[in-house]
């Protein structure tokens, strides 16, 4: 029994590192339950318990999937879940090694196995196990040097050291080298936390204003809504230019119609920016060249369009169907219009330099490292997560907006149509989301302004130098076989 009940233990416990109630605390220990289910089995018998355990675990971790497609919701939890197996036929290799060298190795590959999904296939870095820790802030300070890899990298690290010395596979001194890069860890997540900058001048800051709909999903493209939805975000905007802001933001896809086609809903929004007189930036579907994007428009506070970002990383059976020309049945599977990828990295320079992520591309960080390599000052997200219902599926999300500011030490402004729409600092500190009065920041419909401060910072060590820690992982693997294979000679 305990092979199945010690597996779906770790499925429960990493999933609710996930969930809406932030208990990250959990995934510091929740590997320990299926270490201790893979003792003494097979590598088949390991690679086919892990890959339960990953069924389980994206099960309970992308339930909301269900709401916008039952089979793909099967089809990528199936696939999501041969990374659990590979990582336990790591579990099984390791038993072969020296205690010190599987203290590295496991957290080594557990950090490999998420890159690799974060990019294969066009990538799904979605429930990093580092994100998890999103609140958790003296700990993800190092993302500006790791990446989230490293939080991956040390979770699992402290998961695999309190297994060995629980079951006395090692004595205490086997929690020496955790503690220490827990304690390095900690201490410079202090450091970056108690760093105050220097004070900001007026002309460094800048107040902006996100807008949040809560426009229901069966509604927003439904021609007969258009009024409703152009009267809820012109209302909601006006109430947010009494504050004098610099810049005002809607959501992904925000205005009812095709930019390039319909051209009286799009006149009321370049109209609006222009009686309050504020630059607007508004999420839109564009029709151009008899092809679809979706788009980021800038309008200035003259009211006339000055610059449009189409969205570079499109999402796979939501955005446009893979391989739908060899296999034309996928279409079936999310039958979704195609939208085409754009090709530049458009940074907008007004009220200052600003790069857009649309969507689920504030998950690749290397999209953000290029926006602050340009020249951006500041990041902004916009993004519709009503396609998922209530429940923990726009926390999973906003956790990843948490990570880019840190890595990049740099503001994020996020605007979604059901939430969560706010303020992130550098440090990865929430500043504000919009909530009603009962406290709630999902499905309820508000602004919320916030002055930002634009002081020139140094690029960090991960916005230069990028994912250089999972190289250093992949040598540190590479040396533990190396020296495996040298000894069997």
């Amino acid at each position: 029994m305990s092979v199945v009940i010690l597996p779906i233990l770790t499925s429960i416990l990493l999933s609710l590192s996930f969930s809406s109630f932030n208990l990250w605390l959990f995934a510091w220990c929740g590997f320990i339950p299926l270490f201790i289910a893979l003792e003494n089995k097979s590598l088949r018998q390991s690679f086919i318990i892990t890959c339960l355990c990953g069924v389980v675990f994206w099960s309970l971790t992308l339930y909301w999937l269900i709401h916008v497609t039952l089979l793909g919701q099967i089809i990528l939890v199936l696939y999501l879940a041969i990374y659990f197996g590979l990582f336990g036929c790591v579990i099984y290799l390791s038993r072969f090694l020296s205690v010190n060298r599987r203290l590295l190795f496991l957290p080594a590959s557990w950090a490999l196995l998420e890159y690799l999904r974060s990019y294969l296939f066009t990538g799904f870095p979605w429930a990093l196990i580092g994100l998890s820790q999103y609140k958790n802030l003296p700990i993800i300070q190092i993302a500006d040097i790791t990446g989230a890899w490293g939080v991956c990298f040390l979770i699992v690290l402290v998961n695999t050291a309190l297994y060995l010395f629980l079951r006395r596979h090692s004595g205490v001194k086997i929690l020496f080298i955790p503690i220490l890069i827990l304690f390095l860890s900690l201490g410079y997540g202090a450091t970056r936390l108690s760093y105050k900058p220097d004070r900001c001048s007026d002309k460094e800051q800048l107040k902006i204003s996100v807008v949040q709909g809560n426009i229901p999903q069966d509604l927003k493209w439904d021609k007969r809504a258009a009024a409703f939805i152009q009267s809820r975000y012109k209302e909601l905007t006006v109430e947010a230019a009494a504050q004098k802001p610099a810049l005002i933001i809607w959501p992904e896809a925000s205005v009812p119609g095709l930019w390039g086609r319909d051209d009286a809903e799009f006149a009321q929004v370049f109209s609006l920016a222009g009686q309050l007189d504020t630059n607007l930036l508004v999420g839109a579907v564009s029709y151009f060249n008899q092809n679809y994007f979706n788009s980021a428009l800038f309008i200035n506070h003259l009211g006339s369009p000055a610059a449009t970002y189409n969205k570079l990383h499109l999402v796979p059976f939501g955005e446009y169907i893979p391989l739908k020309n060899i296999f034309p049945f996928l279409e079936t599977i999310a039958p979704i219009g195609d939208i085409q990828p754009g090709r530049e990295y458009t940074l907008f320079r007004q009220p200052a330099n600003f790069g857009v992520l649309i969507c689920f591309e504030d998950l690749f960080p290397e999209l953000s490292r290029e926006f602050i390599k340009r020249g951006a000052r500041f990041l902004v997200n916009i993004t519709n997560d009503a396609w998922y219902k209530e429940g923990s599926a726009p926390y999973q999300h906003f956790a990843a907006s948490v990570f880019r500011s840190v890595e990049n030490r740099v503001y994020l402004a996020r605007a979604a149509n059901t939430g969560i729409s706010g303020f992130i600092d550098p440090a990865g500190r929430i500043l504000g989301v919009v909530r009603n009065d009962q406290g709630k920041e999902i499905f309820v419909e508000g602004y919320y302004s916030q002055s930002i401060c634009l002081a020139a910072g140094r690029r960090t060590i991960y916005n230069r130098y990028g994912d250089f820690f999972v190289v250093f992982c992949l040598l540190l693997d590479a040396g533990v076989i190396i020296s495996i294979l040298i000894n069997k000679k």
